[in-house]
């Protein structure tokens, strides 16, 4: 322990020698502290800007893309998508799931009954998402 102790001591006082006016390191000139919330690497740039949808389109057909629609500047499948369903912005409610472009409830749907596009014979009917409960 006394070891650890006389070798920290002495790497510290190896470390504090004053430097003189010739010795001082440069600072870079360019970059320059902004202040708070901004790092050095934003400060030394601006950010290059990114590739949206808005402006390019096609990008939404791309291979691993969000999906094939562009909704606020964002790649979406308005098929299946619960904040934008059908058409960019409409919102499906707290119980409702978007399913082929529509808000429903999977819990008292006929036609998508438990999940999406699963429907329930003629005769029966779908309650708490499992046709024919009873």
């Amino acid at each position: 322990m006394s070891l650890a102790i006389n070798l920290t001591l002495a790497s510290i006082d190896a470390c504090e020698h004053s430097l003189t006016a010739s010795e001082e390191l440069p600072l870079p000139v360019s970059q320059s502290y902004t202040g708070r919330g901004m790092g050095r690497f934003l400060a030394q740039g601006k950010p290059k800007a990114s590739v949206t949808c808005d402006k390019y389109p096609r990008i939404c057909r791309a291979k691993g893309s969000g999906g094939p629609d562009c909704c606020n500047k964002q790649c979406v499948d308005v098929q299946m998508d619960r904040l934008n369903c059908g058409v960019c912005g409409n919102k499906c409610k707290y119980a409702e799931t978007c399913c082929e472009g529509h808000c429903v409830n999977l819990s008292y749907n006929d036609k998508h009954c438990g999940k999406c596009s699963h429907s329930c014979s003629k005769k029966g009917s779908c309650a708490y998402g499992l046709c024919s409960y009873a």
